[in-house]
């Protein structure tokens, strides 16, 4: 029995790095640094013309009846992180705020739709599916139950309509109860052996979302844990991006590297609630500035990679957007417009992706049109 035990947990933590791949761990485009503004900078009607390529990518090319495919390329669909065309319920919480934010309810009940017939289990909704499997994996997601979360507040608001928010009200509880316990946000609850990880990853953490649950007295307690955990994980002046997780049995923080997406995520946690720090501020405007915000880093600051990508720029746009900091935001918005295919012969034509490998990751073209809604 014991052994029975602890090869479930193995098989949990394994799942658990594996999810950090809802904070964005898929880069579609390789890139060197670029110079300081050796870019254009698009006009409104230029950038209209860009997003509804996007659009028309995503909605023709990248879609299918499950949901938005991982990957344009698709897989045998049997490695250990989503490939191909299996969907995850990230990119549907994610769709589902772009329509919120853009006001097209039609849009948004579709993809609500969708993502309830996908991805419904009855803890949560599965981080997963696979459909030349037709399997439909047991862990939620935290950081992805939240986005749909708060799609549906933000849907509420954007619509007029309390039934959103009543829903989002259910969701809330339900979440509360599996993903949460005394103060504490697990990264994924395991719906078919009933248990968490043991830990949280801190882009997992939606301090914004927390705030509009109805959850009283417990998600007070939840957030103000949180955020402190958030704090703590600070690296420091001279690097001032966030570790990668805490362990609650050891109280440690544990980062084998700094990832750019992960702690961009939780910068923008951080500003949605006014509670940044103002470094991470700075740091952030110079690198967007001299095009130089690499994949990832060393807890130090020093660059593993001069890989970038799409996700990186969308970020920082929605941060600068959050802080009013139009400067930011275009700057960010024509650094991340650099990666799209504007190649009309090629398959993946105004998508954000790789021409020459065809490869365009579901997360890369999301977070940049949701970079389109803010």
């Amino acid at each position: 029995m014991r052994l029975t035990i602890n090869i479930i947990l193995c098989s949990i933590l394994v799942l658990s790095v594996l999810l950090l791949a809802a904070c964005g761990s898929n880069v579609s485009v390789k890139q060197a640094a670029l110079p300081p503004y050796q870019y254009s900078v698009n006009s409104d009607s230029q950038r209209d013309d860009r997003k509804q390529l996007l659009q028309q990518f995503v909605a023709n090319k990248l879609t299918g009846s499950h949901g938005i495919y991982t990957n344009y390329i698709d897989t045998a669909q049997n490695e250990l992180a989503a490939t191909g065309h299996e969907v995850l319920s990230e990119s549907m919480g994610l769709l589902m705020r772009v329509y919120a934010l853009t006001r097209d309810q039609i849009q948004f009940d579709k993809a609500w739709e969708l993502a309830e017939q996908t991805f419904a289990m009855e803890s949560g909704f599965s981080y997963r599916f696979s459909p030349k499997l037709n399997k439909l994996y047991s862990v939620n997601a935290a950081v992805d139950d939240l986005r749909m979360i708060r799609a549906l507040y933000e849907a509420e608001e954007a619509f007029a309509n309390k039934r959103y928010g009543e829903l989002a009200d259910k969701l809330s509880a339900r979440f509360m109860k599996h993903n949460v316990r005394d103060g504490k946000l697990f990264d994924f609850y395991d719906n078919e052996h009933n248990m968490t990880n043991a830990f949280i990853t801190l882009c997992y953490i939606d301090l914004r979302t927390l705030q509009l649950t109805p959850e009283g007295d417990k998600k007070d307690v939840l957030a103000q844990s949180m955020h402190s955990i958030i704090q703590g994980g600070y690296l420091s002046d001279d690097f001032p991006f966030y570790e990668t997780r805490y362990d609650y049995s050891s109280e440690q923080y544990e980062s084998d590297e700094i990832r750019t997406v992960e702690s961009l995520l939780t910068i923008l946690s951080l500003v949605e609630v006014g509670q940044h720090h103002p470094k991470s501020i700075d740091f952030i405007k110079k690198q967007v500035q001299q095009g130089t915000l690499y994949g990832r880093y060393t807890r130090d600051g020093q660059p593993l990679t001069t890989i970038q990508s799409t996700a990186i720029y969308a970020i920082t746009a929605m941060i600068g957007s959050m802080l009013g900091d139009q400067s930011l935001y275009e700057d960010s918005m024509s650094r991340m417009e650099q990666f799209q295919v504007l190649q009309q012969q090629s398959e993946l034509y105004g998508a954000y992706g790789d021409i020459e490998s065809l490869q365009a990751f579901s997360f890369d073209n999301l977070m940049a049109l949701l970079a389109y809604a803010y």
